[in-house]
């Protein structure tokens, strides 16, 4: 088997197709590596923030929503788009009061993940939140959720086995679990 030193596909054709508030879509024709040529259909999204906000007593406050492409609703930590121009911390720390009313003490770093590299072109930063003070939650008038405390290592059971599948919900409870040694 041949190793490819550059692995770096060039556009040489960009066709847009859609183009939406929070996304946009187009289908490039690429030159490979191997001097052939191939398509990529390509969603760009604006870039994210999800917190994982924990109480003192190791509870992670979480939302449940409806969300509408898998017709089903799903187990969540808050979470939200960056608007353009914002900073990562500070459109999380928002995106936390907004959705849960909590404001932390404690803000730290997560670490960045990448969803869907395949096609999908987002990047969403990781954050921690402790020593939580509940202040007023402020939702987005098409915004529905409820949240719920669980306590920490029930979430590490719940994204081990399955029953969480929002990836950056389980990401963010895997880094903390790793991190925090809880």
């Amino acid at each position: 088997m041949r190793e490819l030193t550059d692995l770096t596909e060039k556009t040489l054709r960009r066709e847009e197709k859609f183009q939406g508030r929070i996304l946009s879509v187009h289908v490039d024709e690429v030159l490979l590596p191997n001097g052939n040529t191939s398509t990529r259909e390509v969603v760009e999204h604006v870039d994210g923030v999800a917190v994982l906000p924990l109480d003192e007593r190791n509870n992670v406050l979480t939302v449940t929503q409806y969300r509408y492409v898998f017709g089903k609703t799903l187990l969540e930590i808050p979470a939200g788009k960056l608007d353009p121009g914002e900073d990562p911390v500070t459109g999380a720390l928002r995106e936390l009061k907004e959705e849960t009313g909590a404001v932390p003490d404690t803000f730290l770093p997560l670490g960045r993940i990448i969803p869907a590299p395949g096609c999908y072109g987002e990047t969403l930063h990781l954050f921690l939140a402790r020593g939580l003070h509940m202040e007023g939650q402020h939702l987005d008038p098409d915004e529905f959720l409820n949240v719920e405390r669980i306590p920490f290592s029930e979430m590490v059971h719940r994204c081990l086995n399955g029953e969480i599948e929002d990836a950056k919900t389980v990401a963010a409870v895997l880094k903390a679990k790793v991190q925090l040694d809880l």
